[in-house]
C-alpha cells in the first residue's frame, strides 16, 4: 500500500509541474541565448567613430539595431550594417545595444574609450552566438520552428507520464500479490 502513496505523491507532482513548463520555457529576462547570433566591432570605440553591426540566422528580412549611443538602423538580408557613434558620448562609458528579430531581442554592450584608447581597434570583438534549438525533434524536420511546447506536445508528454506510472502500480500490486502467496 505505501508504494501506491508514493506513485499516486508523484503523479501529482508531475501534473503540478506541467503547468508551469512552458513558463519556464518563455525567455522572459534578459537572457543573452537568443535563436540569431549578432556582434558589434569593435567593442570599444572612440566617440565619432563608426562601429560594424551583424546578425545572422534571424528569419525575418530585417533586424532592428538600437542603442542610445548611436541612431536606429536596420540590417537587411543578413547585411552588415554601420552606425556612427555620438560626438558626444561619454568616454569610458558602456552602452546597451539592443538588436531585435521579429521581438526577441538580445543585448550586448559598446565601450567608449577613454583619453587614451580614442581612435584605436582593441580587436575585442564582442559577439553572441545563437543559442541551441533542442527538442524540436520531428517539428525541426517539418519546418515548424514555433517557439514553445504546444498542446499537443503537453498532452501527449502528461499521457505518457501517467502511463508510466500507472504500469508501475499495477506491477507493484503483483508483486505484491505474488509475495503473498
Amino acid at each position: 500500500m505505501r508504494a501506491i502513496g508514493a506513485v499516486s505523491a508523484a503523479l501529482l507532482g508531475a501534473l503540478a509541474v506541467l503547468p508551469v513548463a512552458p513558463a519556464a520555457l518563455a525567455d522572459g529576462g534578459d537572457n543573452p541565448i537568443t535563436s540569431f547570433g549578432f556582434s558589434v566591432t569593435p567593442a570599444t570605440i572612440a566617440p565619432g567613430g563608426t562601429v560594424t553591426l551583424t546578425s545572422d540566422g534571424c528569419e525575418v528580412p530585417s533586424v532592428t539595431v538600437t542603442s542610445g549611443v548611436f541612431e536606429t538602423v536596420t540590417l537587411n538580408e543578413g547585411r552588415p550594417g554601420t552606425a556612427t557613434v555620438d560626438l558626444d558620448a561619454k568616454a569610458g562609458a558602456q552602452y546597451a545595444i539592443t538588436f531585435d528579430c521579429k521581438g526577441e531581442r538580445g543585448t550586448t554592450h559598446l565601450t567608449i574609450a577613454s583619453g587614451g584608447d580614442a581612435g584605436h581597434d582593441t580587436g575585442a570583438r564582442t559577439e553572441v552566438h545563437k543559442g541551441v534549438k533542442a527538442g524540436y525533434g520531428s517539428a525541426a524536420a517539418s519546418g515548424d520552428h514555433s517557439d514553445g511546447l504546444g498542446a499537443t506536445q503537453l498532452v501527449t508528454g502528461a499521457l505518457l507520464i501517467v502511463g508510466a506510472l500507472g504500469a508501475a502500480v499495477v506491477l507493484t500490486r503483483r508483486r505484491g500479490i505474488d509475495d503473498r502467496s
